[in-house]
């Protein structure tokens, strides 16, 4: 093993990016907080002592710092960072002023670009072609603060995946836990969104006051089979009692007892084997530091321990993370891995258009690559490409790819499969929401940028 190898964390780019958190300065909720939140001097919903609360703060919460050391660090340990995802977290980024959220996604631009621009336009257009390239660009927010303008920044911005603050479909549940949102705001955002374009992420939370096991279960079941919702992927943070929220009078006063280890253990099992194969399930627990715990689940390794239960027991699983192409390799040795490449199509309705779900995959079922294609009622609105993924460890760009996937031509394969079926449904132009650093690889395939600059398209 060389030194490269020794020192890098494999599982931190070996879905082919280089994840860059980037923390916002603290400020609290408008409406005020919810139950289950800490209010503490941090970032919302964050701990004054979590890693990236560290991290933020060393750098003043100035986001050109935050990047710069970010990358400075990945690059120490040995990984890839020609290819960037920069996820913006740590409160309601929508919520913040305007004039804030265009000079602080302006800076993280820089920060990658190594020098200023005059404007976010400016700072998009350097980056395609820069060292380094934001591939995504994830910005977390409350369903309640997703209007259509917040959606046309979203774009302005070249954000490709938005998570939202979804815990539980449960309008009872929400008004007991202080949300200030309903469910139709859930659906609405979600509706919105998919038809921009974006990748959406659902944050869940079982074990709030006033839900149960059996309920949780069932409010999840309906988040993967019914029209309004269909995420395409999940974190899960089973609720915890943590200092600074209104959840440890409840705890205290014994109105409220979270959720025991083998009880969040058997129902984040149960939502594993619920998730259908077009969802990704991107993290299970948060990472909270143990002085901050009042009571809860402390194993962060939670996920560790379940998924090794389910290879133990051969329990099938059609999660995205569970099959890609990168951790199978730690898990087996790469000659036994089938490399009898197939395309599989799973076609599902959502939020009032067509989901085509294309994904490359072995006879095991291993996942290669994979690509999310929208079309709505109307054909007049061209096809939307909403995510294209080739997974397996972080490549540089241009490296050849050896017993890694990515650059294998896998991406273009998929791209044909969605123009075929976007062609054949009768649509005459696609379009791609792609991260503003992937732009040149879909010029090289006939893609222009539109005249708004938001999307690349091309005429079928």
């Amino acid at each position: 093993m060389d030194k490269e190898q020794l020192f890098r964390k494999p599982t931190k780019t070996i879905s082919g990016v280089a994840p860059v958190s980037v923390m916002l300065p603290p400020r609290r909720c408008e409406h005020g907080a919810c139950l289950y939140c800490p209010t503490l001097n941090a970032p919302q919903s964050y701990t004054p002592e979590s890693p990236a609360v560290l991290r933020a703060r060393k750098a003043e919460y100035d986001p050109y710092r935050q990047v710069k050391m970010r990358v400075e660090t990945l690059e120490g340990m040995g990984h890839p960072t020609d290819k960037i995802e920069l996820i913006l977290m740590g409160g309601t980024f929508l919520s913040y002023p305007e004039d804030f959220q265009f000079e602080f996604v302006k800076r993280c631009y820089d920060a990658l670009n190594g020098r200023d621009s005059k404007d976010i336009n400016e700072a998009k257009k350097i980056n395609e072609t820069a060292k380094y390239r934001c591939t995504a660009l994830c910005i977390e927010t409350r369903p309640d603060v997703c209007k259509e303008h917040h959606v046309k920044n979203l774009l302005a911005w070249g954000t490709t995946r938005v998570e939202l603050g979804v815990q539980i479909i449960d309008d009872e549940i929400y008004k007991s836990i202080n949300r200030c949102h309903d469910v139709a705001a859930v659906t609405a955002a979600t509706k919105r969104l998919k038809i921009a374009g974006f990748k959406i992420g659902y944050h869940l939370m079982p074990g709030l006051p006033k839900s149960n096991p059996k309920h949780d279960i069932k409010k999840i079941k309906k988040v993967f089979s019914s029209q309004d919702f269909k995420p395409d992927q999940i974190k899960i943070y089973p609720c915890q009692v943590l200092k600074g929220s209104g959840l440890v009078a409840k705890y205290y006063a014994h109105e409220f007892v979270p959720y025991s280890k083998e009880v969040a253990k058997d129902i984040i099992l149960k939502t594993i084997k619920l998730t259908p194969n077009y969802v990704r399930i991107m993290r299970i627990m948060r990472e909270i530091p143990p002085q901050y715990l009042i009571a809860g689940i402390t194993n962060l390794d939670l996920r560790h321990e379940i998924e090794k239960e389910i290879r133990e027991k051969h329990i099938k699983v059609k999660e995205i993370r569970f099959r890609e192409i990168g951790f199978a390799l730690q898990k087996k040795n790469y000659s036994k891995i089938k490399t009898d490449i197939k395309i599989k199509v799973t076609k599902y309705k959502a939020s009032g258009g067509t989901e085509f779900f294309i994904e490359a995959v072995n006879k095991d079922n291993i996942l290669f690559g994979l690509l999310r294609l929208r079309l709505e009622k109307n054909k007049l609105i061209p096809a939307m490409v909403r995510e294209l993924h080739v997974y397996g460890p972080a490549l540089k760009l241009g490296a050849e790819a050896k017993e890694e996937w990515q650059h294998k031509g896998l991406g273009k394969i998929l791209m044909n499969e969605a123009e075929k079926i976007s062609k054949k449904k009768g649509y005459s132009m696609i379009r791609v929401i792609s991260g503003i650093g992937v732009r040149e690889y879909y010029y090289n395939l006939g893609y222009l940028l539109d005249r708004d600059g938001i999307y690349v398209e091309k005429v079928l």
